[in-house]
């Protein structure tokens, strides 16, 4: 079942085009990564999705049209995102975080129980406030507080970037995890491996455009992006 389809997104900033006529889907319980050099319109295209940015085009989810709908209209209805840089609420502890991100869901208990065992050393951390967390540990919190809303699809942006080696192969398993609760995962990535190790449909983009597609488990990926990376 797909979960999430956009058709021919696209995003402008005033005179610069940032994402030119994007299509992709992805199904429940699978994970599409968008890899691609600095500029080359991944965020956009993501904020693209979610509404935090004006785009044109189509974002269905589960079938039903979002695409007239504002940002906060869109996570009610089940787009989770994770922005780039963790972006939690420091003055708040992680419970109270947490609390935010459950607002939306059916059971939050439930939810924001289910969410803390992708991270459960998050659990000995409940009191302490947000902004005191490492960097790693404020990348957790967001993705546990994302997941603690029970989307039907999860826009995860760059949630690698800065993260000590132990925790990239840790987030790998993360993301599997986050798939196997049912939900459709949109990846934005520079780290090839992480498309590898997670085997999963690869969209490779280019100042705005899609100049190629394939998978994370083909030999020759490595060759493809780092061609576009120097294009």
């Amino acid at each position: 079942m797909t979960a999430l389809r956009v058709e021919d997104m696209h995003v402008r900033y005033g005179g610069v085009v940032a994402v030119r006529d994007v299509s992709l889907s992805v199904a429940a319980g699978a994970v599409v990564t968008v890899l691609g050099a600095n500029g080359a319109g991944k965020t956009s295209l993501l904020r693209g999705i979610s509404g935090l940015v004006a785009g044109r085009g189509t974002v269905l989810l589960n079938e039903r049209d979002l695409s007239s709908m504002p940002a906060a209209q869109r996570a009610a209805s089940g787009l989770g995102h994770v922005l780039e840089g963790r972006h939690v609420f420091p003055d708040l502890t992680v419970a109270e975080n947490l609390r935010l991100g459950s607002l939306l869901a059916p059971n939050p208990p439930e939810s924001q129980e289910r969410a803390l065992d992708l991270f459960p050393e998050l659990k000995q951390m409940l009191h302490q406030k947000a902004g005191r967390l490492s960097g790693g540990q404020q990348q957790m919190l967001a993705i546990v507080r994302a997941v603690c809303g029970s989307p039907s699809v999860l826009l995860l942006d760059e949630p690698t970037n800065g993260l000590a080696p132990i925790l990239v192969n840790r987030m790998v398993d993360v993301i599997r995890a986050i798939c196997a609760l049912g939900m459709a995962v949109l990846l934005v990535e520079q780290r090839l491996e992480i498309a590898q190790a997670l085997t999963s449909e690869v969209l490779i983009l280019q100042r705005g455009d899609v100049i190629g597609t394939g998978s994370g488990a083909e030999e020759d990926l490595a060759t493809r992006i780092h061609a576009s990376y120097l294009a």
